[in-house]
């Protein structure tokens, strides 16, 4: 059987055509949507979250107003409007019906192309996203330095009574404030570095930050106790520094617990010193341990008789 020349060439042009369309398609995008929304939104009271779409135009020949973006959520289309951000922004503000925690979505883009005689309309469509609302949540550390027994406030959402932080995986002092803030007393442990601080509950940890544990120095006075039962005498702690906000907690620990009889001792916000009244309770020896300050730990030795 023999093949015509011109038929060889028309089915050599229409491969060649093909080929061209083809890589036309898949080399140039007439119109690029990109995603700006964020994966996760803190829970707000008007529960109304902003979806924004950025499309860029890399074809000339795209007719001037076609451009209609639409968010698609639930089966449901809205129209989305020009942000006043920036040129190619588009956004919606979607208000999230009560009880749900996260929502999916999609976008599709409808646009126009122009030719020599005629329009051709086109659309592009964006993969399924979602977003998660957080009802839970860590804004900040009240701030991220400070000398041991400084209490530090935790701003947020969602907290509970059972929360609890930690500096790098170990429990430390917690206090629950409100659902809003939580507050933890700076431990004592080695100054001078950095701490990872996160927040733990039964549902998981989430990261803080870090945390500097600053030096300080303390003098105790008198350096030693010596007391008789039911017998009380003064002690007074002076810091080198005025106590920040929310006082300095000075933990005050013993080795004798049923010989001393002693309240917290927090030295005010301002102050540099506090006293309190010690009470001897059944005969014994003991120490007075403060961590944290000095080269680490003060001691004061503690005498009860009868």
């Amino acid at each position: 059987m023999q093949i015509s020349r011109p038929s060889i060439m028309k089915k050599l042009f229409f491969w060649l055509t093909s080929l061209l369309a083809l890589s036309l398609l898949t080399g140039c995008e007439a119109l690029k949507i990109t995603n700006l929304t964020p994966t996760s939104y803190p829970e707000n009271p008007s529960r109304i979250y902003t979806i924004t779409l950025r499309v860029d135009l890399n074809d000339k020949d795209i007719v001037p107003g076609s451009v209609d973006p639409r968010l698609i959520i639930d089966g449901k289309n809205y129209e989305m409007a020009k942000s006043a951000t920036g040129p190619g922004l588009y956004e919606y503000d979607y208000r999230l019906p009560n009880g749900q925690a996260a929502l999916a979505y999609y976008f599709i883009v409808k646009y126009k192309i122009a030719f020599i005689q005629r329009e051709e309309p086109r659309e592009v469509y964006s993969e399924l996203t979602r977003v998660n609302i957080a009802s839970r949540y860590v804004l900040s550390l009240e701030t991220n330095r400070g000398p041991v027994g400084a209490r530090v406030s935790l701003l947020g959402r969602g907290f509970t009574p059972q929360d609890a932080i930690y500096f790098d995986s170990q429990p430390i002092r917690t206090q629950y404030d409100s659902s809003t803030s939580l507050s933890f007393f700076v431990p004592p442990l080695a100054s001078g570095r950095n701490y990872a601080v996160t927040m733990g509950s039964t549902s998981g940890q989430t990261s803080v930050g870090t945390f500097r544990i600053d030096s300080s120095t303390l003098s105790v006075a008198p350096q030693s106790l010596i007391l008789r039962t039911g017998e009380s005498q003064s002690l007074t702690f002076t810091i080198a520094n005025p106590a920040p906000a929310g006082g300095l907690l000075l933990d005050v620990t013993t080795d004798v617990p049923e010989s001393v009889i002693m309240p917290e001792v927090v030295v005010p916000a301002g102050q540099t010193m506090v006293t309190v009244t010690v009470q001897g309770g059944h005969p014994a020896s003991g120490n007075l341990y403060l961590q944290g300050f000095g080269t680490g730990e003060v001691t004061v030795p503690v005498s009860v008789s009868n």
